[in-house]
């Protein structure tokens, strides 16, 4: 009896084993630096920010499990800043790094629209520079999360995501658009970066939050694409550096980039907001400025 105990006992450890592997084995590892960001993440920060400041801190604390970027390769964790850009009852909440003293990179947006008095709908859209391709994640409903597979992709069922602190947080009538004040080499007291771990190490953080989120094909928040689109902001730094692994992923998985224009040239507005504390230390005044730069359509 006492060693058929221990037979079960170690059949039951080895068949644990593989099970706790697949939970922490990187399958869907792409070598991408979208790898070392996750949208599903992001989105669960947001869920549980009570305003875009409080989203800020989430996404850039080391233990939440989120960023894990470093862009430029300087050896140190990217500080991801918040940018909000809204049309009426549209918003368009950027998430971007800066990587040079001259160049920022989006990683990230999350498209919200407000439906009614009591309902709103949002997904994430993952930058093509940064996944390879546009990569759309959206809440699951909560009675298919302990159901739902990990990166399961395909169509779902709209989350009304109007109870989310955050969402209410930018609909409030005294909300004022949020811009991050940090920029390159600007940070707030709080924040040290930290050096980026390896891939493996990285992926348990992030895994729990696979199954409360799911990837779609489709965007559903059409017209906060078209009201982000002019003012996405990406990185020459960035794009060489990833350049051979963003050409053969698309070149494996018979990707498209997705263009922002059908013109053969296009303007890209680039809005920068600067802000200066007054002298009585109270108050900041902003500052906006505009350039709008003509560039090809290839990539």
């Amino acid at each position: 009896m006492k060693s058929s105990k221990i037979f079960i006992l170690a059949l039951g450890v080895l068949l644990a084993g593989p099970l706790r592997a697949q939970t922490t084995n990187p399958q869907d590892s792409t070598g991408l630096p979208g790898d070392n960001f996750s949208l599903s993440g992001a989105l669960e920060m947001f869920k549980n920010a009570n305003s875009l400041e409080d989203f800020e801190k989430a996404i850039n604390t080391q233990n939440n499990g989120v960023n894990n970027l470093d862009l430029n390769g300087d050896g140190d964790i990217d500080y991801i800043r918040v940018i909000d850009t809204k049309d009426n009852d549209t918003h368009a909440v950027i998430l971007q790094a800066a990587v040079s003293e001259t160049e920022s990179q989006d990683v990230a947006v999350i498209e919200i629209d407000k439906n009614s008095n009591d309902n709103a709908e949002l997904q994430i859209v993952g930058d093509e520079d940064i996944y390879g391709e546009p990569v759309i994640i959206e809440p699951t409903p909560e009675q298919n999360q302990l159901q739902a597979p990990a990166n399961n992709s395909g169509s779902s069922v709209a989350v009304n995501v109007w109870a989310w602190p955050s969402v209410r947080y930018v609909y409030s009538p005294s909300y004022t658009v949020w811009v991050s004040p940090w920029g390159w080499r600007t940070h707030p007291a709080w924040w040290h970066p930290w050096r980026p771990v390896r891939w493996h190490a990285f992926y348990p953080y992030r895994a729990p939050y696979y199954n409360r989120y799911v990837v779609v094909r489709r965007p559903r928040i059409i017209h906060a694409h078209r009201i982000y689109a002019p003012v996405r902001t990406t990185s020459v730094i960035v794009r060489t550096r990833h350049q051979p692994v963003i050409t053969t992923y698309r070149t494996t998985r018979n990707v498209t980039p997705h263009h922002h224009s059908n013109n053969s040239n296009r303007v890209r507005t680039r809005t920068t907001t600067v802000h200066e504390h007054s002298g009585n230390g109270r108050g900041r005044e902003t500052h906006t400025r505009t350039t709008r730069t003509r560039t090809s359509r290839g990539r």
